[in-house]
């Protein structure tokens, strides 16, 4: 059996470059983690409102619910038994007078649930102009 030696001529030559393929793939990524966070690097814009005294304003309403902390509900002074006497009440209202105003008086320590609901409700009848009353700051009574 002979031996064939690999012709000098024919060898494979050593590849001098380097491959820089894996390096583009990183430097995309890289790019791209860049790209998505500068935005959320941003700092917000600041403005400097104007300052103003505004007096409270009272708005005639047809209705005022009233929410206790403890989540039980009245309408206009009056306690409701469930949320179903809330919505045909509301249904009613919204019938007899499609503009009504709904405010809604809720407990500072109430949660949200109950009001919830009545906005729901309110929005469920077609009513669509509500307010939360609210107290102006201040010291507590």
């Amino acid at each position: 059996m002979a031996l064939h030696l690999p012709d000098p001529a024919h060898a494979p030559q050593a590849l001098s470059g380097i491959d820089t393929t894996p390096l583009v793939d990183v430097m995309l990524v890289l790019l791209i983690i860049f790209l998505i966070t500068v935005p959320v690097m941003r700092p917000p814009t600041r403005v400097d409102l104007p300052r103003q005294q505004a007096s409270p304003r009272p708005a005639a309403a047809d209705v005022v619910i009233t929410i206790t902390r403890d989540g039980r509900m009245a309408w206009n002074g009056t306690p409701l038994a469930d949320g179903a006497q809330l919505r045909l009440r509301l249904r009613a209202l919204a019938g007899h007078k499609p503009r009504a105003r709904v405010q809604i008086s809720a407990d500072r320590a109430a949660s949200y649930a109950p009001v919830g609901q009545v906005v729901e409700a309110c929005r469920e009848a077609g009513i669509s102009r509500l307010g939360f009353l609210t107290r102006p700051r201040g010291p507590a009574p």
